[in-house]
């Protein structure tokens, strides 16, 4: 069973292959929303965007990025600077080993916001 390390709540957990991340983090007490969130939020459709999270290492591990989740990314500021590394905990499948963060910060002042290229696409 692959593990998913949760960095800034210090927590090592064991998840069946193909489980959602989201789901497996709440039913083993991770904290994933901030305040109100946790009682105002999408259920695990994608919409909302408040169940975030950093992707320290292993993204080879998780399900790619569904359309849902790449069209609320790109409405989200807390993703600014940390494009290539969040993701939805709702949206994501989990197939091997990997280190994350819960409620991550936005990143406008650090050198990934700033210094980025604006993209052509």
């Amino acid at each position: 069973m692959p593990k998913v390390i949760v960095k800034n709540e210090k927590k090592e957990i064991e998840v069946p292959t193909g489980s959602n991340l989201r789901f497996e983090l709440r039913k083993q007490g991770c904290e994933i929303y901030r305040g109100l969130n946790r009682f105002a939020n999408c259920r695990g459709q994608g919409l909302c965007g408040t169940c975030a999270i950093l992707v320290k290492e292993g993204m080879e591990n998780l399900s790619p990025k569904t359309f849902i989740e790449k069209a609320k990314l790109k409405l989200m500021l807390s993703a600014i600077g940390h494009e290539d590394e969040i993701r939805l905990a709702c949206q994501v499948q989990v197939h091997g080993d990997c280190t994350i963060e819960t409620r991550p910060e936005p990143n406008i002042s650090g050198e990934n916001f700033w210094q980025k290229p604006y993209p052509n696409k």
